[in-house]
């Protein structure tokens, strides 16, 4: 990802209404499963620009790792601890955490079935492999070029590369399921222009508040949502 993107993320990532959505579910699935332990230990994979880490810090002590020396950089300014590292082949340790998050990393991953055994090794019996991807490979636009995505998923395929790692489902949805249809639609207007170019961009308040407030309006159907959405949440557990 350009250097830029990294800067328009950092500057984005609190209020830009996708973000608020996707940091209010991972922020519900933690606290359901560990809502007394705030000693976790935790491996932040893809961590970028740091929008998630405020909430895994919540639950006990987070390494961040990234490939982007500048993702690095931009975590330790902010005061985390960030290693730069490949997150599909690292040189940690067997079976040190409790909680693996990878979100909206394994679609940047060509070996994407390798990187969840790597991630499953590196988890304790017991623990949990925390997932969010983009949905749909029909939905692919010059934003996943942009990004250098490699693929994106369908609910049911990621949960089967999962268990093919040996590990179990716990929970599998999809999410931004209101705000799917006029997504698609855009999508689809736009289709056979695959152009690399960031779809990221600043909404005025009101658009951004809507948005918000639409994603927030969603939650409590979230969990049963096996329909359609603009991105996939998968958690499991190592046996």
């Amino acid at each position: 990802m350009e250097l830029t993107e990294y800067a328009k993320l950092a500057a984005f990532e609190n209020k830009y209404w996708w973000h608020v959505g996707r940091r209010s579910i991972v922020a519900r699935q933690i606290v359901k499963l560990h809502r007394e332990r705030h000693d976790l230990h935790i491996l932040n994979v893809g961590s970028g620009t740091g929008g998630t880490v405020e909430i895994l810090a919540e639950h006990g002590k987070v390494l961040n790792i990234d490939q982007s020396g500048e993702a690095v950089r931009l975590m330790r300014e902010s005061g985390y601890e960030a290693l730069q590292m490949d997150g599909a082949n690292t040189p940690l340790e067997n079976e040190q955490f409790d909680l693996v998050a990878a979100l909206d990393v394994l679609e940047h991953i060509q070996e994407d079935k390798s990187a969840l055994q790597e991630w499953g090794r590196l988890l304790k019996p017991g623990g949990y492999v925390l997932l969010t991807v983009p949905a749909y490979q029909w939905l692919w636009s010059g934003h996943d070029v942009f990004l250098e995505h490699k693929r994106r998923y369908r609910l049911g395929e990621i949960e089967a590369a999962l268990r093919d790692a040996g590990l179990s489902i716990v929970k599998g949805a999809y999410y931004f399921g209101l705000v799917f249809p006029l997504a698609a639609a855009v999508r689809l207007a736009a289709r056979g222009a695959i152009e690399p170019k960031s779809s990221l961009k600043k909404h005025g308040g009101l658009t951004n508040g809507l948005l918000t407030a639409i994603c927030a309006a969603e939650l409590p159907l979230f969990p049963i949502n096996r329909l359609a959405g603009l991105s996939v949440f998968v958690l499991a557990k190592k046996p």
